[in-house]
């Protein structure tokens, strides 16, 4: 991160609410700050927001703790990965919306529900057929709805092996389920 001219006098204006210093470490800390940001998931207003949210959590902070300056940059991608968590465990809690305007009664009762159970069975069967870690991935990126980023680090992977993980399981997926016609 860049540095500033007097770091410790401007972060100490800065608690003590001094707009034109927040404004100085700002852009001081902002582009690695977004970067590292960005790189974790790899969505633009996503990035934008939790590096928003990151300055006011931060400052925050800061108006009520004491902490040196050569700290600081550590500190605030310490609050940016707090800040992801929290959207993440949010997320999950929150689960796929269901839009019920759009939902026709009279069609759901009327699908044919042992044709439901046979392609659901046919599908878990197939599913069966793939290997551990293409399973976990097609879990985490289409049953759970994570980003390639998120998906990467849950799995302990890096983002190109679930990239070609996910690729590699959905074309034997589609294999499994033509063999079975």
């Amino acid at each position: 991160m860049q540095r500033l001219v007097n770091a410790p006098d401007e972060l100490k204006k800065a608690i003590e609410g001094d707009l034109k210093s927040i404004e100085q470490i700002c852009i001081a800390t902002w582009e690695p700050l977004y970067r590292f940001i960005y790189f974790k998931v790899q969505n633009r207003e996503e990035a934008e927001d939790i590096t928003q949210e990151t300055y006011v959590k931060t400052l925050a902070y800061l108006q009520k703790h004491k902490m040196p300056w050569d700290n600081l940059p550590g500190f605030m991608k310490t609050v940016a990965l707090n800040v992801l968590r929290d959207r993440w465990r949010q997320r999950k809690r929150r689960g796929i919306p269901v839009n019920f305007e759009e939902i026709n009664p009279e069609e759901t009762a009327g699908m044919d529900h042992q044709k439901a159970v046979s392609q659901r069975l046919q599908i878990e069967n197939a599913l069966a057929k793939l290997s551990e870690d293409q399973r976990i991935v097609l879990d985490l990126r289409i049953n759970k709805g994570y980003s390639v980023a998120e998906s990467a680090k849950l799995a302990g992977k890096t983002e190109a092996a679930v990239r070609t993980a996910q690729y590699r399981a959905l074309q034997a997926l589609a294999q499994i389920l033509d063999d079975s016609d």
